[in-house]
């Protein structure tokens, strides 16, 4: 059993930064893919950010692709989601996920352990 643990959320106004990060208590993360998706109120949970195992390789999604960059320290076993310029539509509950190793999939369905959750507010 995987168990995530999202912090750093707040609210900022916008064209300001936040850092969020995602621990597990338990298992190590290194062996896993990790995601980062977020989910607004009346909207689907989309796709943010991943990274790989090894931390080689990156996709972002294009809302957020030279905002934000996703990070991780396997000796620390967290992943990380530095958020600059942000924007009112950044706005939303943001999780952090566990995928395959070796897999690059953007959908939520292929991701198995979810955090709790942490909300960014950003203002305008």
């Amino acid at each position: 059993q995987v168990q995530l643990v999202e912090s750093g959320g707040g609210s900022v106004q916008a064209g300001g930064s936040l850092r969020l990060s995602c621990t597990s208590s338990g298992r190590t993360l290194s062996s896993y893919t990790m995601g980062w998706f977020r989910q607004a109120p009346g909207t689907e949970r989309e796709f943010v950010a991943l990274i790989s195992w090894s931390g080689s390789t990156t996709y972002y999604a294009d809302s957020v692709k030279g905002r934000f960059t996703i990070s991780r320290s396997n000796a620390y076993n967290t992943v990380y989601l530095q958020m600059n310029s942000l924007k009112p539509e950044d706005t939303a509950v943001y999780y952090c996920a566990t995928g395959r190793r070796g897999s690059m999939s953007r959908a939520p369905h292929d991701y198995d352990y979810w955090g709790q959750g942490t909300q960014v507010t950003v203002s305008s």
